[in-house]
């Protein structure tokens, strides 16, 4: 289970975020200003760290200064009311890996903090099916199948939000022209050609299912 350190101030949106983010498999501390979030960080492991910046006693940009400054590179998630292009650029200046403006969608988070963690972790399995990020292959029991560019990245997106449901907008765009009909041959192929189960869950999208 991955770690994330929470720093948000507004009490309603972090309670939201940790039921959102908890139910997700991850295990959050929230902290509400910076010098709590320091002192998190000296005494605990961080797979991310997940900062908003206008918090009380050291803001979020000047902790992540602060983290960078002492080595500490674990990867980092602004999120911020703040969307002019000064405030963004001084994130990544400090150190940060994405910046997410608020109000966002819960699920975009997820999928921003789910492409970091992963990197840390290069190699994804679920089930017989074994997903490697470095070098953008998939293996089924341990043999590696060859998929176009298309299916691959479709079936990179349904790994990744396993065991939830990737949203059909999302997969749509992988496909060369946007159609349900394209979408539908690429997902019938995924499943002739490993043998899987992909379900189609009405007005979501595409989840895949296992039983190992």
């Amino acid at each position: 289970m991955s770690k994330i350190l929470l720093l948000e101030d507004d009490p309603n949106l972090s309670q939201t975020l940790l039921r959102y983010l908890k139910f997700n498999d991850f295990e959050v501390d929230w902290v509400k200003n910076g010098e709590e979030a320091l002192d998190f960080t000296y005494e605990n492991r961080y797979d991310l760290y997940l900062f908003d910046i206008n918090v009380p006693l050291i803001n979020g940009i000047d902790l992540l200064k602060e983290l960078r400054d002492a080595h500490d590179l674990t990867p980092t998630i602004i999120i911020s009311a703040l969307i002019d292009i000064e405030s963004v650029t001084k994130g990544f200046m400090a150190g940060a890996d994405d910046y997410l403006k608020k109000p966002f969608d819960p699920e975009e988070l997820l999928i921003r903090i789910k492409a970091k963690v992963q990197q840390l972790k290069p190699i994804l399995k679920v089930g017989n099916l074994e997903l490697n990020f470095q070098e953008e292959m998939i293996k089924k029991n341990g043999e590696r199948v060859y998929l176009t560019s298309i299916q691959y990245n479709i079936l990179k997106l349904l790994l990744q939000n396993y065991p939830n449901p990737a949203k059909k907008e999302s997969l749509l765009e992988l496909t060369n022209n946007g159609s349900e009909g394209a979408l539908r041959v690429q997902i019938n192929k995924l499943k002739s050609t490993f043998d899987i189960n992909i379900k189609s869950i009405r007005g979501v999208g595409y989840t895949l299912l296992t039983n190992s």
